[in-house]
């Protein structure tokens, strides 16, 4: 496994071995004393999965505390642009985010701490995305910035047009940034 630390402290690429042959591939997705001795010493409670088409955007969202998530995100079919941004009070990289690619060929995971907003858009139709929760669900805990707001300046159009996003009534009515109060 190799971990790769990010511009943003805390977020972390995981890219485990993969051994190949004839049949197929093999790899461990998880393993908590491998996780733990890179720093990701948390326990999970939950794990979610998406499926979506092509164009489906979902963020940008977090909780807040006592409810706040870290995340282990991954794809198992298809592939998405993975976006986390910033939302630590005081933190040198507030505001800032961080993008990357993950898909079922690269078999990438990105660690997103609490602190973070997190959001996707998804490259390819019937796209399997998963997730591992180190917190429980709580609706009333839900926070979120617009997922196409001027001051994060998240260029999500470089990978397709706007117009072929597919988002929900909830992502489309999220505060600005400039009008959102982290609880971090």
């Amino acid at each position: 496994m190799q971990i790769t630390k990010t511009p943003l402290e805390g977020l972390l690429i995981i890219e485990p071995k993969v051994w190949k042959d004839s049949r197929g591939y093999f790899y461990e997705s998880y393993n908590a004393k491998m996780y733990a001795d890179a720093g990701i010493d948390v326990t999970f409670v939950q794990d979610n999965q998406s499926f979506s088409q092509k164009g489906a955007l979902r963020g940008l969202h977090a909780q807040s505390t006592p409810f706040e998530q870290g995340k282990l995100v991954r794809v198992l079919q298809g592939m998405v642009v993975d976006i986390a941004v910033d939302i630590r009070k005081g933190s040198p990289t507030y505001g800032e985010h961080f993008t990357v690619e993950l898909s079922e060929e690269n078999h990438k995971q990105l660690w997103v701490p609490p602190g973070f907003l997190h959001g996707f858009l998804t490259l390819e139709d019937q796209t399997i995305f998963t997730y591992k929760v180190s917190n429980y669900y709580d609706k009333n805990s839900e926070i979120g910035v617009m997922w196409n707001d001027p001051d994060l300046n998240i260029e999500w159009t470089q990978y397709m047009p706007e117009s072929t996003f597919l988002l929900s009534d909830k992502d489309q009515g999220l505060d600005n940034f400039k009008d959102f109060k982290s609880p971090f």
